[in-house]
Formats: C-alpha cells, sequence, structure tokens
C-alpha cells in the first residue's frame, strides 16, 4: 500500500511533484511524482548521483527554478497553505522568511564587491523593514550565531577561507528566520575538517532554532553524521526513503546498496569499496520501466517492463520489483 504523503502535522509537504525543462523544443522530466514531508527540527537528506533531480526539486521547492523549467504537476505546502512556487512574484514573501536555501559556492553565490555585514543586513530590511542600524545589529548577532567574530562583517567575500564564506551563507539563510533551511551541498570543495565544522553548524543551529532542514549531497557518509531521514533520489524519482540508522542497515533498494558499498564505512569497519557500475541515464532517452535496470545486478524481466511504485516497508519506502509479489515470469533474471 502506497504511504500517504500528506501529513497536516508536517512542516513542509512535497505532493508529487513533477518539473520539466525546456531543451531544444523537447520537454525533459527532471524530476517526476516526487513526495514527502518534513517535521520541524528534523533533518532529511536528498542523496543521489548527480543528475538524480536533487538540486532541482530543491529549487522548485524554493520557486527558484530556471526561466526554461516548469512544475508541471505536484504541490507544496508550507504549514498546511499551499505555496505559489511557480510564480516567482508570489513566491517572494514566502523566500528567506519561511524557507531559504544555503546555496553551494559561497564566492559565487556572495557580491564580492560589498561587505559581508551589508549583504547579511539586506534581506532584514527589504523582508522584515528593519531599519539599516537595526539590520546591522541583527546581521551582527547571525555573524556570532554562525561562529564568526562580528568584526569580521566589514571584510569582502574574498576576504574570507573558504569554511567562513560558508558559514555567511548560513548566517544570510537565517536572517530572516526561517522554518526551513535548504543546504544544497553546502559542503562542497571543502576539506574535511571545514566540512564537519560546518555540518556541526547546521546540527547545532537545527536543535535551538528547531529548524527543519533539507540537505542535499552526493555523499552518504555526510548524511550519516547529520541526518535523521534519508530519500534515495534516481533519475528524477525516489526510489528510498527512511531513517539513516535503517537505510544504513539494511538498504532495500540495489542503487541504496551499491551507493553505501561506494564509501567508506560510516562505522568504521573494513569494507571492500566497490563503484556503481555505468552511467547514469540520460534524461533524452530515460530507460523504460525502472530507470536503474541497465545498471541493477538484481534486475529481472518486469523491471524493464514495469515502473515500480514507492510503497511502504517497514519504517519506509522503497520503489522496487523485489519487494512485491511476482510471477515466475517477471522473476526472470536479465543479468547472470
Amino acid at each position: 500500500m502506497k504511504k500517504s504523503t500528506m501529513d497536516t502535522s508536517s512542516l513542509l509537504e512535497v505532493d508529487g511533484l513533477s518539473v520539466e525543462y525546456q531543451l531544444n523544443g523537447m520537454a525533459l522530466r527532471a524530476i517526476e511524482d516526487v513526495s514527502f514531508s518534513v517535521q520541524a527540527g528534523e533533518a532529511v537528506a536528498l542523496v543521489g548521483e548527480s543528475g538524480s533531480g536533487k538540486t532541482t526539486t530543491a529549487m522548485a521547492i524554493a520557486g527558484l527554478l530556471s526561466l526554461n523549467a516548469r512544475v508541471s504537476h505536484g504541490m507544496v505546502r508550507y504549514q498546511g497553505e499551499r505555496l505559489p512556487i511557480d510564480d516567482d512574484a508570489a513566491m517572494r514573501p514566502h523566500r528567506w522568511s519561511e524557507i531559504s536555501v544555503v546555496f553551494q559556492g559561497a564566492m559565487n553565490a556572495l557580491n564580492p564587491v560589498h561587505r559581508i555585514i551589508k549583504q547579511i543586513a539586506e534581506p532584514c530590511i527589504l523582508k522584515q523593514g528593519l531599519s539599516f542600524s537595526e539590520a546591522t545589529a541583527r546581521a551582527r548577532e547571525l555573524l556570532e550565531l554562525a561562529g564568526i567574530p562580528p568584526d569580521r562583517g566589514e571584510a569582502y567575500p574574498h576576504e574570507l577561507s573558504g569554511g567562513m564564506r560558508q558559514r555567511v551563507m548560513i548566517a544570510m539563510a537565517l536572517a530572516c528566520r526561517p522554518s526551513i533551511v535548504i543546504g544544497d551541498e553546502p559542503t562542497t570543495a571543502l576539506d574535511v575538517i571545514t566540512q564537519a565544522q560546518i555540518l556541526k553548524l547546521l546540527g547545532d543551529l537545527r536543535s535551538r532554532l528547531d529548524l527543519g532542514l533539507i540537505l542535499i549531497t552526493h555523499d552518504l557518509s555526510v548524511v550519516a553524521e547529520s541526518c535523521d531521514r534519508v530519500m534515495i533520489m534516481y533519475a528524477g524519482r525516489l526510489v528510498e526513503d527512511g531513517p539513516v540508522a535503517d537505510v544504513f542497515a539494511q538498504p532495500k533498494h540495489p542503487y541504496t546498496q551499491l551507493l553505501i558499498e561506494s564509501i567508506p564505512n560510516p562505522a568504521g569497519g573494513k569494507r571492500m569499496i566497490q563503484p556503481i557500475p555505468g552511467d547514469p541515464p540520460n534524461l533524452m532517452n530515460r530507460p523504460s520501466g525502472c530507470a536503474f535496470h541497465p545498471r541493477c545486478r538484481l534486475a529481472m524481466a518486469v523491471c524493464a517492463a514495469e515502473l515500480p511504485s514507492l510503497d511502504s516497508i517497514g519504517s519506509g519506502r522503497v520503489a522496487c520489483h523485489l519487494h512485491r509479489s511476482l510471477t515466475q515470469e517477471e522473476k526472470v533474471a536479465v543479468h547472470a
């Protein structure tokens, strides 16, 4: 039985979300029928290889899709109210006040010709109507909250380290006191020590401010350290969803199993690291049935013929024919 995705107690609800990109007169489905919810204080990870639809999902939720993209189906609700994610002007009051984004690549996201404190203060002025002095005071508080000495607010972005710039991005995301923060690979290109510091900061802020956190990443080791629940995406669809501990201990989808085998054991034990065979699918020529079947070591005849639904199993959900009753003909293995 398919799990209901609409929970009135949820802070954020994503229901049946689908997004298409227009490219050379073609409509390419980047994400399809994505559904999940986020509770206050919960950290949820979206994980998958490049091109799996993680960032498109995040940008759709925030109403920040590129001009050649559109929401073709589904909706997003915040505290039970539908968000106008397909209307930029109507969505502006909700951005940063309710949902904010920590973008990857802080050097590209920050304005190089303005001091840090001005960039943090600006949304407070525009969104909350604070005076310049009030907004500046708020910016100094946010810098301190993010672990940056307030006097460093007078610096320009290029005068800060990569880790400090990422902390600035977190401070900016919190400027208007949102309830949901989306981190779009916020630790990309940072060294492991700085990455650990940023993840700890996000965890501390989540606990202190009761934030709902959506973390976009391709790195399952990041998820193991910082999230409550993990959702695995492949070719624009959710293929597995469950508590982090359960998914790591007993991954149900073959793709999830391969993702876990491709990273060092987060528990510290020895394990042979295995690469995932093949390449992610081309959206212009998406495989039939389950999109993962050409790379799957457990693929069966039914996998190429029929798209599996995302069904409840135990504490999570999985979209895989291995977890439902099949006829003998459907069970025929494709790969020896």
